[in-house]
């Protein structure tokens, strides 16, 4: 037991320095605080449950049929390295054609956020002791940043794939190829030159922007609504503050 006890009254001190609060550190962890403070093992699963309940409904609101594309917040819209596309396009009347396209776009983060939040689960479930203590105390999207700088790497790596599987389910690709054949038509004699967008890339990223913009906002409110707080862990944790 002296093993365990050391260490942790080492973290508890070493925190305290930094200004404890109102906060109680137990020796023993998890244990309970016996004058009703805060203990360690509660801000912990407090901050973990409130990451739990902001990435779930940010994973399923993204995930929606149309929680990107209606959605001001996190709409994808077209390239912009392929803006002059788009434009030379809609002067030619044929905006049918970039708007099935940037529909597209959409309904391919749609479909690859189902993915989504296993990754953050796993992430979630190794937050430490001195994690949850920054968070705790941190602005307003310090558990966003927490799990943005833990998940990131691996979301990409595997949300590309799912968003290439994507790009094939929504048909992405057979919406930009009438675009690029109608935009090489219209420049032909003026010697532009054909864009094309790395898509895969370029949707991967807006979806993983648009899911922490998402779980950003979620963490704002559970830390400033009470009526967000829908468990007893949330309510006293975040209630302490």
């Amino acid at each position: 037991m002296k093993k365990i006890v050391t260490p942790l009254l080492i973290s508890a001190l070493v925190l305290c320095s930094s200004g404890c609060g109102q906060f109680n550190f137990p020796v023993d962890f998890p244990s309970t605080s016996s004058d009703g403070g805060l203990t360690t093992a509660e801000v912990v699963k407090g901050l973990k449950e409130a990451l739990t309940v902001g990435s779930k409904n940010s994973a399923n609101s993204a995930s929606k049929t149309d929680g990107f594309y209606k959605n001001s917040l996190i709409f994808i819209p077209f390239p912009p390295e392929a803006i002059k596309v788009k434009n030379t396009l809609e002067s030619a009347g044929l905006s049918n054609l970039t708007n099935d396209f940037v529909l597209s776009l959409n309904r391919a983060a749609e479909d690859a956020s189902k993915k989504a939040f296993p990754i953050f689960s796993e992430a979630i479930t190794s937050m430490t002791i001195n994690d949850a203590m920054g968070i705790l105390k941190g602005a307003d999207d310090a558990a966003t940043t927490y799990l943005k700088n833990k998940t990131s790497a691996k979301l990409k790596a595997e949300f590309k794939p799912i968003i290439k599987q994507s790009i094939d389910k929504v048909k992405v690709t057979s919406y930009w190829n009438p675009i690029a054949t109608n935009y090489n038509r219209l420049t032909a004699l003026t010697g532009g030159e054909q864009v094309n967008p790395n898509l895969e890339e370029y949707i991967t990223d807006r979806a993983m922007e648009g899911l922490f913009k998402l779980i950003a906002k979620e963490e704002a409110l559970i830390r400033k609504d009470p009526a967000a707080r829908v468990t007893d862990i949330l309510k006293k944790v975040f209630g302490s503050l």
